[in-house]
């Protein structure tokens, strides 16, 4: 497994979230569970604009093997999507805590953030 960023706080989902200078979140999925799907094939992202709820599924994933939903590590305000993953999904497999995020909220309370696993818990979590 790919050394995970310190900067990240993680849902046991398998989702993380950094919180960027402007306040917004960026969210995507972890090396772990990029590993665990397989190749990616498709992913459907949210639409911006669209309110979500903590832990609300907002996305979906597509592999060769299987489909997993996407959840929000907060609750907020869809505010950009990566169109890059519509036509190049496999940007996730490579860069999954770089190029591959999927959306950026703008949280109604970004307190929530200090409910999410740090790196550390979710690589232990991730292990078991």
């Amino acid at each position: 497994m790919a050394e995970i960023p310190s900067n990240l706080k993680f849902l046991e989902s398998h989702e993380w979230a950094r919180l960027e200078d402007d306040g917004t979140v960026t969210v995507g999925i972890s090396d772990h569970a990029q590993e665990l799907l397989g190749d990616i094939v498709f992913v459907e992202l949210p639409e911006i604009g669209k309110d979500i709820s903590k832990s609300g599924d907002i996305a979906i994933v597509e592999s060769v093997k299987a489909a997993s939903d996407v959840y929000s590590p907060v609750t907020g305000q869809i505010t950009e999507v990566n169109e890059a993953l519509i036509d190049n999904p496999e940007i996730i497999n490579s860069s999954p805590y770089e190029d591959g995020w999927f959306f950026k909220i703008q949280p109604q309370d970004i307190t929530e953030m200090n409910e999410l696993l740090d790196a550390t818990a979710y690589e232990s979590a991730s292990e078991g």
